[in-house]
C-alpha cells in the first residue's frame, strides 16, 4: 500500500527542490561554501519553514566559519529566497524561511570514525593473540 503524503510535506519537498536551484544559480557570494539543503520541514499552519544544510568549506575556510558564514548569507537572503519561492509555489502565504546547520551528519561521520576505530583495535587484537 503506498504511503501517503501530507500536504505539509509535499510542500516542504518542492521547497527542498527549488531552493536548491535557487541557492546554486541566484546566490553568488563569495562567502558561501558549498551548500546541501539536507532537510525542509514546515510548520503545519505554514508560518515557518525550517531547512536544514550542511555545508563543505571550500578554500581555506575551516568547517565552523563556513557554516557561520553560509548561515549569516543565506539568513541575509532570506527574503529574496521567499519572494522567488512564492513565485514557484503557488500558496495563499509562503512561510517564512529559518536556516538551521543539519548536525546529523556530522554526528553520523563521528558514530563512523568510532566504530572505524574500534573495528581496527579488535583486528589488532586478534592478529596479536595469534601469534
Amino acid at each position: 500500500m503506498a504511503r501517503e503524503f501530507s500536504r505539509t510535506q509535499r510542500i516542504a519537498d518542492q521547497m527542498q527542490r527549488d531552493l536548491a536551484q535557487l541557492i546554486q544559480f541566484e546566490i553568488k557570494d563569495p562567502r558561501m561554501g558549498m551548500v546541501t539543503i539536507s532537510h525542509v520541514k514546515v510548520a503545519k499552519d505554514l508560518g515557518f519553514a525550517d531547512v536544514y544544510i550542511t555545508v563543505f568549506p571550500i578554500g581555506e575556510q575551516t568547517q565552523e566559519d563556513a557554516v557561520k558564514c553560509s548561515l549569516e548569507v543565506l539568513r541575509n537572503a532570506a527574503g529574496f529566497l521567499r519572494h522567488e519561492l512564492s513565485s514557484k509555489i503557488l500558496l495563499r502565504a509562503m512561510p517564512q524561511l529559518r536556516f538551521h546547520f543539519d548536525k546529523s551528519v556530522e554526528r553520523g561521520r563521528h558514530l563512523h570514525s568510532l566504530i572505524e576505530k574500534a573495528s581496527r583495535e579488535i583486528r589488532e587484537k586478534n592478529d596479536s593473540e595469534e601469534d
